[in-house]
């Protein structure tokens, strides 16, 4: 596959290292530096792009794929508020669209098995519920965006809470998630049940980016001749 990588920080460099093992071509490295090279690509020289860039710039980036034939991977996060706008985009286009917060197959068998007990663990009303997410100093967003999902997993089945809250344990009508920034931390999530006699916990902690990676590289195999919005759970048949 011929793969254009949009970002090219610790991430897109791991994927490039992966996509080429695998015998895939990078046909393009876009960062903030070449940022205006994108306008060179489209579905005639690209047969996936993988795009792992930051907040302000992954919707832009996203619309370009879809209106350019382009098959696209996002893994951003932090511009969700222009999903649903991402996904009538391709749509219109017949485009092929591919996000997840997180792309590793270990976190999304934890999203799945944190659905699971939160669908359990409703019924038990002394146990209250929180979300702790630990990620590198550089990681923009807080929460994660693997935080927001995680929380989005209980919240499915939590219907007295009203949403999530950032940093805010006080506020009890509301899922709290503690967002903790630590050098040299790749990802670490846990989901606490607590209750006055005793603790459950849920917990996935990443090693290296390598999951992330391989996860990215897979979904843009998947991709190649399908059309339409996927995520993870499409993939791993979640």
């Amino acid at each position: 596959m011929k793969i254009l990588l949009i970002g090219y920080g610790k991430m897109g460099k791991t994927i490039e290292q992966l996509a080429l093992a695998k015998g895939h071509t990078i046909v393009g490295k876009i960062d903030h530096t070449n940022a205006e090279e994108l306008q060179n690509y489209n579905g005639s020289n690209t047969d996936a792009a993988i795009e792992f860039t930051h907040p302000e710039a992954a919707f832009g980036n996203v619309s370009y794929c879809l209106t350019n034939g382009i098959p696209v991977v996002s893994g951003s996060t932090g511009w969700l508020d222009k999903f649903d706008e991402a996904k009538q985009l391709c749509d219109q286009n017949k485009g092929a669209f591919f996000y997840a917060s997180n792309y590793s197959v270990g976190v999304n068998l934890f999203f799945h098995f944190n659905e699971y007990i939160a669908s359990k663990m409703k019924e038990y009303k002394e146990y209250e519920v929180t979300i702790r997410e630990i990620h590198h100093l550089q990681k923009v967003d807080k929460p994660s965006g693997t935080g927001i999902t995680t929380a989005e997993g209980i919240l499915a089945s939590y219907n007295n809470l009203e949403g999530w809250v950032a940093d805010n344990p006080e506020e009890k009508s509301k899922l709290n998630i503690t967002s903790e920034r630590e050098p040299d931390v790749v990802g670490t999530h846990i989901v606490t049940y607590s209750s006055e006699v005793d603790q459950i916990e849920l917990g996935h902690i990443a090693h290296s980016r390598t999951g992330f990676a391989e996860g990215a590289v897979m979904a843009a195999e998947w991709l190649k001749s399908r059309q339409g919005v996927y995520g993870m759970k499409d993939m791993l048949n979640l």
